[in-house]
């Protein structure tokens, strides 16, 4: 017998538990409870479900760059030598240690892995690639593309989460 998708699991008033949260991480229980039209103590349980059942990972501020003087973010192919092959672990070792680099992506295309890379400055960057990215063997060939704009960045996970 196949495994149920999990997400089959859920009913229309999870799905709007999820999509708000996901809008708002501080929301109160009982400003959520009124949202979805449920009394605070089973919104409650049903939160704790979610959460416990792996659908909520975590919560999480969103800190303005700006503030913070973070004035670049880039976006880097990486080309890995192919006698180090992909999952090379010395690879995603490097990248961890790095925390200007936010996320990494393996990927399929022309590049191995795509990199989300946030600094203050040009020449923060320009320090980052020399001193750091250039001394990890394993890569062949790197290709930068810096963000001039946002122009949408959305948190709210595609789904159709009814109405």
């Amino acid at each position: 017998m196949a495994n149920k998708n999990p997400i089959e699991k859920l009913d229309s008033i999870d799905l709007k538990i999820l999509k708000i949260l996901q809008e708002d991480g501080k929301i109160t229980n009982l400003q959520l409870s009124k949202d979805i039209g449920l009394s605070p103590a089973p919104t409650l349980e049903r939160v704790k479900k979610l959460e416990s059942s792996g659908f909520v990972k975590s919560y999480h501020a969103l800190v303005d760059e700006k503030m913070l003087n973070i004035g670049i973010t880039a976006f880097m192919q990486i080309h890995v030598n192919a006698q180090s092959g992909l999952n090379d672990k010395n690879f995603s070792k490097e990248i961890e240690k790095i925390p200007e680099i936010v996320e990494c992506y393996q990927v399929t295309g022309n590049a191995d892995y795509l990199l989300k890379i946030m600094v203050c400055d040009m020449s923060a960057f320009d320090l980052l690639v020399r001193e750091r990215l250039s001394r990890i063997q394993s890569i062949r060939q790197m290709q930068t593309m810096v963000v001039i704009s946002t122009e949408k960045n959305k948190k709210v996970l595609p789904y159709h989460y009814g109405k």
